[in-house]
C-alpha cells in the first residue's frame, strides 16, 4: 500500500508493529506487574536502579530487543541499516540517557505504558517528545542536512 507523498510508507507493517508492541506493554504489565519503559529496564539491567523485575530479567528483556529485530530481517529478506556516524551516536544517546532520567521515563515508557493509562506526566512528556522531534528535523531541513 502507498501513501502519497509518503513512497516508503509501510503502514500495514506499522500498524502490526505496533499491534506487537502495545500487546508486549499489556504483557509486561499483567505478567509483572511493571510498566516496559526501557530506560527503566536498562537501569535496573545495569545497576543504578533497585526496582522492578530481576536484573537477569531485564537483560532478557533488553537482549529480545535487537534479537527480535534481526530474526525480522531475517525473516523479511533483511533491511538496510542506516547508522550516524559513532561519536555522534555516543552524543545522542547520552542525551537521551540524561533526559530519560529527568523525565522519569523514556518514550515507550511514557509514550506507550503511560498514555494508555492517561497519566498527565506521560501525556505532557509525550507531547514534548514529539514538538522536540519535529523541531529538530525542522531545524535540520532548513540547515540541508540530511535527516536518516
Amino acid at each position: 500500500m502507498m501513501l502519497p507523498g509518503f513512497p516508503d510508507a509501510a503502514p500495514l507493517e506499522g500498524l502490526g508493529g505496533g499491534i506487537l508492541i502495545g500487546l508486549a506493554a499489556a504483557l509486561m504489565l499483567l505478567g509483572a506487574g511493571r510498566i516496559a519503559g526501557v530506560s527503566g529496564i536498562t537501569a535496573r539491567a545495569v545497576g543504578i536502579s533497585d526496582g522492578g523485575i530481576s536484573r537477569d530479567g531485564a537483560w532478557a528483556f533488553l537482549i529480545g530487543l535487537p534479537l527480535g529485530a534481526l530474526i525480522t530481517a531475517a525473516l523479511s529478506g533483511g533491511l538496510e541499516a542506516q547508522f550516524a556516524s559513532p561519536p555522534f551516536l555516543i552524543i545522542a544517546g547520552l542525551i537521551v540517557g540524561i533526559g530519560t532520567r529527568m523525565g522519569s521515563g523514556c518514550t515507550s515508557g511514557h509514550g506507550v505504558c503511560g498514555v494508555s493509562r492517561l497519566s498527565q506526566r506521560s501525556l505532557v512528556a509525550t507531547v514534548t517528545f514529539m514538538v522536540t522531534g519535529i523541531a529538530t528535523v525542522a531545524i535540520m531541513n532548513v540547515l540541508g542536512l540530511e535527516v536518516l
